[in-house]
């Protein structure tokens, strides 16, 4: 059976406000519930519950996302705790399928959403024309997923030397903003195209029915 619907649960609205407009551009046809926390820690304390209540009534057509930012966590062992989450509550992830089958896919953005953003500077001059062409060759800001401390700082310190945000960045804002030019084609952050080759796995074969495992 084909995947019908995706349920997305992510832990903060910028990266809801971000995938509003993404996923379209990513899956179709196929719909999809987003579910935005409180933080990271909400999302993390909440989902062995929210799991185990999916198993009970997920339609066979229906699988679940879960996209959390890394910050300074260690990527193998967040991704090894979400895992057994999803795997405690009976459903079989990407990375531990069950005969060959998933329901969940859980993915990190490396070290936060904004990485996703400095992966596709093309979209950031779309949506802030006066920001520098050249950010990406800067040291420090090379690697999306390599900047160091902070990521969302970082960002907010190149929008704020363009006169953008004087007085902070509104990160919802920036989301839509961005993400409303992102081609997801494009982007160079290695956590994103992780997510987005795990989506595009998941819709091309029919459910899920892959056993391998990519990177993030």
């Amino acid at each position: 059976m084909s995947v019908e619907h995706l349920e997305v649960l992510v832990e903060e609205p910028s990266m809801e406000a971000a995938l509003e407009l993404l996923l379209p551009k990513m899956v179709g046809e196929v719909t999809f519930t987003l579910h935005p926390h409180q933080g990271k820690a909400h999302l993390l304390a909440s989902l062995p519950g929210k799991l185990k209540a999916y198993a009970r009534w997920l339609p066979d057509s229906h699988r679940i996302i879960v996209v959390v930012d890394r910050d300074n966590d260690d990527c193998k062992d967040l991704k090894k705790q979400l895992d057994k989450t999803s795997l405690d509550a009976g459903l079989a992830t990407k990375s531990a399928p069950s005969s060959g089958r998933y329901r969940v896919i859980n993915r990190l953005a490396i070290e936060e959403l904004e990485a996703w953003f400095f992966g596709d500077w093309e979209a950031v001059r779309a949506a802030y024309p006066r920001v520098s062409t050249n950010v990406r060759a800067l040291k420090g800001l090379r690697q999306p997923d390599a900047i160091a401390g902070g990521t969302w700082e970082a960002f907010e310190r190149v929008l704020k030397r363009a006169r953008y945000f004087k007085t902070g960045i509104r990160k919802i804002e920036a989301a839509r903003a961005v993400a409303e030019n992102m081609d997801p084609r494009r982007n160079s952050s290695p956590s994103f195209r992780a997510f987005r080759d795990a989506l595009s796995e998941l819709l091309s074969d029919k459910g899920g029915s892959r056993a391998s495992e990519d990177a993030g």
